[in-house]
């Protein structure tokens, strides 16, 4: 009787718990679907970061102080390790072709990852022969080529490697062209750039400048330049993705969502001090996966997600 009164309590508190968070969920256009909670579905990690999704809807995120990649399998729910030592991966991203790309910092590089053996390849080793601040966040587009953001994280495991200084002068975002014959800055005046998607046209791109508080919209040019830089919204953000409304989702205090025309919509409450990122994974691409410091979360969607 005793254990029965327990656990009615403990069910209890939970329901109150799952009550709470939904309620505290603001939804002006309905994006979130009706009486869906947010989920743990695993805790114990350091600090989680870099949700991509693959073409069956599995996610990949990093541990990024434990060095470890982890997958999320959409089927059944479950997690299991990808990759130990993993060049303390940050920002994952697949290509079309199921290659997964690395913001790999433990010595500042671009990796390329074979999803099936795991075996890494160094794609971008430095710039103008200096090393990079750290590859943080990537977004693939859709005709080839991929752009990275660059800032700066002093990490402890760099000393004896280059120390905290920047062997860059300044903060910014990069172009590796689809061939990786071409590498170049694509923007030159953030404060600290961080976040960073594209829409499925590959038309337009979103660059959250953390450090600045805003993410600027831009349009994408046909050689990977950058043209038209127009302020989004006065929000910065870690991670970001996108819905197939244009709807952009940024992360920090929770997740905060944004139409195409920069304005909230939305804000989706997470039970951290931190939300890292975000991004949409199953094979309907309607279940939001959400890494927060320790644990990773998903909740159901009405929207859905773009690959």
């Amino acid at each position: 009787m005793q254990m029965n009164f327990k656990c009615s309590l403990t069910l209890t508190a939970l329901l109150l718990s799952s009550f709470s968070l939904l309620a505290q969920i603001e939804d002006k256009r309905g994006v979130v679907a009706k009486n869906a909670e947010l989920v743990k579905v695993q805790d114990g990690f350091k600090f989680t970061e870099g949700p991509a999704v693959n073409r069956m809807g599995d996610i990949f995120f990093t541990d990024q102080p434990n060095d470890k990649i982890y997958k999320w399998s959409a089927g059944s729910n479950k997690i299991e390790l990808f990759k130990d030592g993993a060049g303390r991966s940050n920002g994952l991203y697949f290509q079309l072709d199921g290659t997964l790309i690395s913001a790999a910092d433990l010595q500042n590089e671009l990796w390329a990852i074979d999803q099936n053996t795991g075996k890494e390849t160094v794609i971008v080793p430095s710039f103008r022969g200096k090393k990079l601040n750290g590859p943080n966040d990537v977004w693939v587009r859709p005709s080839g080529g991929l752009y990275f953001t660059d800032p700066l994280y002093p990490r402890p495991y760099w000393e004896g490697i280059r120390g905290k200084d920047m062997e860059q002068d300044g903060q910014h975002v990069y172009f590796l062209s689809a061939d990786r014959s071409e590498l170049f800055r694509v923007t030159e005046d953030l404060t600290q750039p961080n976040g960073i998607v594209g829409t499925p046209d590959g038309k337009t791109l979103y660059v959250a400048d953390i450090g600045a508080k805003k993410t600027w919209k831009y349009d994408v040019l046909p050689d990977g330049y950058l043209t038209n830089k127009t302020l989004f919204c006065e929000m910065g953000s870690d991670g970001m993705t996108i819905d197939d409304k244009g709807n952009v989702y940024l992360t920090g205090k929770g997740v905060t969502v944004f139409d195409k025309n920069g304005t909230q919509i939305a804000h989706i409450p997470v039970p951290a001090d931190w939300t890292a990122n975000v991004v949409f994974g199953a094979l309907d691409r309607r279940t939001m996966f959400i890494t927060a410091m320790d644990a990773v979360y998903t909740l159901q969607m009405k929207t859905r997600g773009v690959w």
